[in-house]
């Protein structure tokens, strides 16, 4: 399916690796542009053939100047994906207690105010153009008790965010969709020192097995993990004029998880 992006230019945050990565070659693909920004430039992000930036997006001026370079070096910006995020790491294990000022601090600045700042710098270019925002948050915004509370939390700040500014941007001509989704491969789940691994140390289970029991214990009814390339090809549908009258939209892609409408 030609989603008619062509020549069209975008923004991907978080892009090393997992969703971000996925998210910049289904884009690249569907012939975009593309200005990916990660902490670090991974061998798999440059062979994406994308305009990679290394930038930490939780400081607070790392957003606007990463704006500025992308719309020197695209001319403007089409399509925006606030995919970074964090704080659901090898160290977030422990309950509410657990978790100091920093803590809180450090998981809302990346998973919320990266999105704000980001946001507030490409829009003027993104009303120009008539653009999109995806916001890549989480089912744990639905599922709070699922994750880490500041994580968890910051994602359903995150999916309130992108339904306050469907509702003011509309009118303009940004849309604005949020995809969220549930346990997906990646190497927070799966890789020996992510999240996955100290999970399964914390309730005396051997890695492999947690990774085999998620979806049955998670409630996806699919029986296996979400893929990134899934949520990617779904980023790309939502960013695409295909979807010109999908705004202010969450949509779960969890193989079930969440079993509320």
């Amino acid at each position: 399916m030609d989603l008619r992006l062509t020549g069209k230019t975008a923004v991907v945050t978080g892009a090393s690796r997992g969703i971000g990565l996925a998210a910049v070659e289904a884009l690249t693909a569907e012939g975009m542009r593309v200005v990916a920004a990660a902490r670090t430039i991974t061998p798999a992000l440059k062979e994406t053939g994308a305009i990679t930036v290394a930038a930490d997006l939780s400081a607070p001026d790392a957003p606007a100047r990463l704006v500025e370079t992308a719309i020197a070096e695209l001319g403007g910006i089409d399509v925006l994906v606030n995919n970074v995020g964090g704080g659901d790491g090898a160290g977030s294990v422990g309950g509410f207690l657990s978790f100091d000022d920093a803590a809180w601090q450090g998981t809302y600045e990346l998973n919320l105010f990266a999105a704000v700042r980001t946001t507030r710098a490409a829009l003027p270019s993104l009303l120009e153009r008539s653009g999109a925002i995806v916001n890549v948050s989480s089912n744990g915004a639905r599922l709070p008790h699922a994750g880490p509370t500041p994580y968890t939390t910051a994602k359903a700040a995150l999916t309130a965010f992108g339904k306050a500014l469907a509702e003011e941007f509309g009118p303009r001509g940004v849309r604005v969709n949020t995809v969220s989704p549930g346990v997906t491969r990646t190497a927070l789940w799966e890789s020996p020192d992510g999240y996955g691994a100290s999970l399964a140390a914390a309730v005396g289970v051997s890695h492999e097995d947690l990774l085999a029991g998620l979806p049955g214990t998670t409630g996806m009814v699919t029986g296996r993990l979400v893929e990134p390339a899934e949520v990617a090809a779904l980023i790309a549908y939502l960013a695409s004029p295909l979807a010109g009258s999908t705004t202010g939209t969450d949509h779960l892609i969890d193989g079930g998880a969440v079993k509320t409408a």
